[in-house]
């Protein structure tokens, strides 16, 4: 793909997004946790940061382009439609950045170009 590829967003997340993030972080905390952070998410500004930023404070690594879930969402780029923003968590207990929804939309538009921004709604 091209490094000049343009990378649309929506202005929100959908209804999908915020379902994934609950189960996602529903493996990580107890359920009290997990209704608090969804709505601080639904209630949070949407922010914009590099996607190399976002990755590196969550710990994670970057997944390869041979990945399907990052094939599929560079193919959306391509296609010129829209993703929607990433949904964070800040975990204070290890003092890194939980990726509750998005992960594979980082990786792929990091791919693209590894000083993009993108949107985030953080908890």
């Amino acid at each position: 793909m091209s490094k000049t590829a343009k990378t649309r967003w929506l202005s929100k997340p959908t209804k999908d997004d915020y379902r994934a993030a609950r189960s996602y972080l529903s493996l990580l905390y107890d359920e009290r946790r997990v209704a608090t952070s969804c709505f601080r998410l639904k209630n949070a500004r949407v922010v914009w940061y590099k996607a190399e930023d976002v990755i590196r404070a969550s710990g994670l690594s970057l997944l390869g382009l041979s990945d399907d879930h990052v094939k599929k969402e560079r193919k959306r780029v391509r296609s010129g439609q829209r993703l929607a923003p990433v949904l964070l968590v800040k975990d204070p207990r290890s003092a890194r950045l939980v990726i509750a929804d998005g992960y594979h939309r980082l990786c792929a538009v990091h791919a693209c170009d590894e000083n993009i921004v993108v949107p985030c709604k953080i908890a």
